[in-house]
């Protein structure tokens, strides 16, 4: 009886291995397949090698990594997208399944896809925003011409790093262009003689009179332009400020 059992079992185990075989879309299958390899949905072996899973050598043979985001899998030309996939040119590894996961898996537990690793990246294009993201289209960041990464870390794009108001309020008088106020986009710097009624004469002069000597770090004292020195924006009027375009205070 005991050898009967035996043999029952190993009988269920080959069968088992025969089925995850002939059948692992069945079998094994952690969910339907995107809509772009339905075709393939029941070849896993398309994708996936025996025992190890899927490779991206396997990926390769159909998605040409010179061709993704330019050309379909057959040859023909993709319309211009607003988003670019060319970015797949300039990896410094193939490993589609750091980022990519066909299984839509079960609806239950069905989680988003896998996020991008920007360390995948060369280094020259790591930087590249703009060709992958779409700029922003809030009122600050219309104005800006800058480097994502002087704000933002590529492990998240939120919170930012740099809060505009902490440092000067963009009142309407003050709705300007960034490069009126941070020449050249350089964010680090700042000056306040890029608008015309703020010329060094017309600062200087004003400032002289009220006794005030040393007055080139506008936001010194100037946080908030709706609201005078010392009355409510955490500085005081007068005192210590610095002399010439200086670095913005943390």
């Amino acid at each position: 009886m005991k050898r009967l059992l035996l043999w029952l079992a190993a009988l269920n185990a080959v069968a088992l291995i025969v089925l995850v075989f002939v059948y692992p879309h069945l079998m094994i299958s952690p969910g339907a397949l995107v809509q772009g390899h339905a075709e393939l949905a029941t070849d896993c072996f398309a994708c996936h090698a025996p025992w190890r899973g899927a490779s991206a050598e396997r990926c390769t043979l159909c998605h040409k990594p010179a061709d993704i985001g330019l050309r379909s899998t057959k040859g023909a030309t993709l319309p211009q997208r607003a988003l670019k996939a060319s970015f797949h040119q300039k990896l410094i590894e193939q490993d589609c399944m750091a980022c990519h996961s066909d299984h839509l898996g079960p609806k239950l537990t069905q989680r988003s896809r896998k996020p991008f690793s920007h360390a995948l990246l060369m280094p020259e294009v790591s930087k590249a925003c703009g060709s992958c993201h779409r700029a922003p289209e809030d009122r600050l960041h219309r104005k800006v011409g800058g480097d994502c990464g002087a704000c933002h870390s590529q492990e998240a794009w939120k919170p930012a790093t740099f809060e505009h108001d902490r440092h000067f309020v963009l009142d309407r008088d003050h709705d300007v262009a960034c490069v009126t106020c941070h020449v050249g986009n350089d964010y680090a710097r700042y000056t306040c003689y890029g608008c015309h009624e703020h010329t060094p004469a017309n600062v200087r002069a004003e400032h002289e009179e009220e006794g005030i000597r040393d007055f080139a770090d506008c936001v010194e004292c100037h946080r908030d332009p709706g609201v005078e020195p010392g009355e409510g924006n955490g500085r005081s009027g007068g005192g210590r400020r610095g002399g010439g375009d200086r670095r913005e205070r943390d």
